[in-house]
């Protein structure tokens, strides 16, 4: 049985922290740094920090038990994205919970735009997204396409400081991938994250969709809340689950069907979110895929 051991930290001004950031990073330090330093140093306020530290043979595990004021979390192996958040709930002690990507730099802003949508919803029944900016066009309507490096080394920024803010973006629907936040008792009421989708492929739209099963209608991207995301440093070396097989036999549909059709995925955000008006001819498709999962991919 994999061994999974929590630090709480040593000196925390957890009484004044408003979330519970939960980075997951594998053997990555160089961006775990990173990501740490952008989040101590563009936030509004004070939040509490959970690594999760995946093997950390490569310092990691030595430079978190280093910083005072920093939980984490140690697994001797890599146990993925969906274990690895499930694992740090122990530690928790603000009421939202916020996913990250350790290859994800926080920008000024950040925290005091969502914490400003928590207040202006008013109810405790949804799912947040920061708009990521990335250097390459993947075709994701919800992300600002913009290059300020594609790694580390290259990475420029100074320039992203003084120019992140003219790069405008409206509200979106389709709330899923981080960073993202949820209150902590829907996270607890849907069991965090499912753990058939290990290490975490498609465990994003799958927690989505436990949120809409629950009732939840607002799946908000925020676009003034930004990070640039470098882009999959840590999920490109892993053997990846078939989570679109996964999410289509779970849920008797695919994951674009649900983001097309019920999260309306880079749409222009106008409120919660209607029940979906789905043509026969979508899901006549939705079926046949279905089926063809059923037939050949089992």
């Amino acid at each position: 049985m994999q061994k999974i051991v929590p630090h709480a930290a040593e000196y925390s001004s957890i009484e004044h922290a408003r979330f519970s950031i939960l980075i997951p990073s594998w053997n990555n330090l160089a961006y775990l740094k990173l990501c740490v330093r952008s989040i101590l140093q563009n936030s509004s306020f004070a939040h509490q920090i959970i690594v999760i530290v995946n093997e950390g043979s490569d310092g990691t595990l030595e430079w978190a038990a280093e910083q005072k004021e920093l939980d984490y979390v140690h697994a001797a192996s890599n146990i993925g994205i969906c274990l690895a958040l499930n694992s740090c709930r122990p530690l928790i002690r603000t009421p939202y919970v916020v996913y990250a990507n350790d290859d994800m730099y926080f920008l000024p802003q950040w925290d005091a735009v969502l914490a400003d949508a928590i207040t202006e919803i008013g109810h405790p029944y949804f799912m947040l997204s920061s708009t990521m900016i990335e250097p390459q066009d993947t075709g994701n309507p919800c992300v600002v396409v913009q290059n300020y490096g594609n790694s580390i080394e290259n990475f420029e920024e100074n320039k992203l400081l003084s120019q992140f803010s003219t790069l405008q973006k409206s509200d979106w629907n389709g709330s899923t991938w981080p960073p993202n936040i949820v209150p902590l008792p829907l996270w607890d009421l849907v069991g965090g994250m499912s753990m058939e989708f290990s290490p975490g492929m498609y465990s994003d739209p799958d927690l989505a969709m436990k949120l809409w099963q629950l009732g939840v209608r607002y799946f908000r991207g925020v676009g003034d809340s930004k990070v640039y995301h470098f882009g999959s440093k840590s999920t490109r070396r892993v053997r990846r689950n078939k989570g679109r097989n996964t999410f289509l036999s779970k849920w008797n549909m695919t994951s674009r069907f649900f983001e097309t059709h019920y999260l309306r995925k880079g749409t222009l955000f106008g409120g919660a979110l209607a029940e979906p008006s789905i043509s026969k001819k979508d899901v006549f498709f939705n079926k046949i895929k279905y089926f063809y999962y059923l037939l050949f991919q089992r």
